[in-house]
């Protein structure tokens, strides 16, 4: 019912209102992809031997994403050039789909993609520690479907599902001891690089810790070796070229964090900067957490948490990176302890029940009348997202601080 009607609110009048204003700004509608700069680099670069990180690419990219080359002059005109901007690497998960017309290519990846997030979920279960019936894992697979950020992948086809399933896939087999094959997802996630990275430095580091688990590291090098190699030999020089278009993208296709959003940016900057040593604190303590551990999990959701609030994007379906920490809190939600805790934990379940509860609402409201009298509304489900992230983290450094998770004598095993 719930999944239902996050889809219905959607596509009768999230999608609609939010078309009105983009056409009431008189800003051009293309495709509106983020998969097409990514499909069409991939397509150029297999069949014709193109650079996709060329200024011609660029402007063809321009065309299809938004149905027109963008004009500087143009003040109504997008910031966010849109470009290949990528490593090269990613062209050999879209090489399958180059021969096909693009909107047959979004059109199964919508499709795709939904399943990478539903199957991404017991796969986080798996590497927390959360174990449920199957009747629970289908609800929990179903509510991350009929979620906000599995809206905005089914829209804009943003390739964040398929990385994220990747992580998931990674830190499960490593939960399982399955070293090698985790070290062979963990080189597939680093495809989308900006949401990734941390995860997968925490990972390393974690494993250079003990011999035992360095074969995580050795598969790790031998995959990436793999792709850089085949991304070498097909576009020789490319890193020079995907390294200029990263130092060019803060300039056009980066938005404040959600710690600028919500606080002056000299205090995010300090407070990002704090985050960043907490956790490489709390992972130096950790390092001897077993993979089966309810330390791991805490690690696991604390990386997760902090890269949501500190990074430069505020795309909605980044947050499918905080299933694993929203878990890692319902799994120990009976074991917290402490009035700030408790309050946090529930602030942040309230967030994402809210989205929930305020889509149902406006859907039934739409059947009684006609979805344009509700446009006004159709933020509403919208209003905690960006309070999600920073209420989950704090939630999570609380309950740690709170219930003792950081003494490594509560780390050696699940409870």
């Amino acid at each position: 019912m719930v999944c239902v009607s996050v889809w219905h609110w959607a596509e009768t009048i999230l999608v609609p209102s939010n078309t009105a204003k983009v056409l009431a700004a008189h800003r051009p509608i293309g495709n509106n992809s983020d998969l097409y700069p990514r499909w069409l680099g991939a397509r150029e670069l297999l069949l014709h031997g193109r650079d996709p990180y060329s200024p011609q690419v660029t402007r063809e990219i321009q065309t299809g994403f938004y149905g027109r080359p963008l004009d500087p002059a143009n003040p109504s005109d997008p910031r966010e050039q849109e470009s290949f901007v990528y490593p090269l690497y990613v062209v050999f998960l879209l090489a399958p789909t180059v021969h096909l017309p693009f909107p047959v290519v979004a059109e199964i990846f919508r499709w795709i993609l939904l399943v990478c997030i539903a199957l991404s979920v017991p796969l986080w279960m798996c590497a927390v520690g959360f174990r449920a019936q199957w009747p629970v894992v289908v609800s929990a697979m179903l509510l991350a479907v009929g979620s906000n950020p599995a809206i905005a992948e089914y829209s804009q086809q943003n390739l964040t599902a398929l990385v994220v399933l990747f992580l998931a896939a990674a830190v499960a087999s490593v939960m399982r001891n399955k070293l090698m094959l985790g070290g062979f997802f963990l080189a597939l996630a680093t495809s989308k690089p900006d949401i990734t990275i941390p995860v997968v430095l925490w990972l390393l580091a974690w494993a250079a810790w003990r011999r035992e688990r360095r074969r995580l590291i050795w598969a790790f090098a031998a995959s990436m070796s793999i792709l850089l190699a085949g991304a070498q030999a097909i576009s020789p020089g490319w890193m020079g070229r995907f390294l200029a278009a990263v130092r060019e993208y803060p300039s056009y296709g980066t938005d404040p964090s959600i710690l600028q959003v919500l606080l002056p940016r000299v205090v995010a900057t300090l407070l990002s900067a704090a985050l960043v040593v907490c956790v490489c604190a709390v992972c130096w303590r950790w390092r001897k957490a077993a993979s089966d551990s309810d330390g791991f999990g805490w690690m696991l959701a604390v990386v997760t948490a902090v890269t949501l609030v500190a990074i430069p994007k505020l795309a909605a379906y980044n947050q499918l990176l905080l299933i694993p920490a929203l878990l890692v809190l319902l799994r120990h939600r009976g074991q917290a302890t402490g009035l700030f805790a408790r309050a946090f934990t529930k602030g942040a379940f309230a967030c994402q029940i809210w989205q929930w509860s305020a889509a149902l609402v406006l859907s039934i409201l739409s059947l009684l009348v006609t979805p344009q009298r509700v446009f006004g509304l159709a933020q509403l489900p919208l209003y905690t997202w960006l309070a999600l992230s920073p209420l989950t983290l704090v939630a999570i450094l609380t309950s740690i601080a709170m219930r003792g998770a950081s003494s490594p004598r509560n780390l050696q095993s699940r409870v």
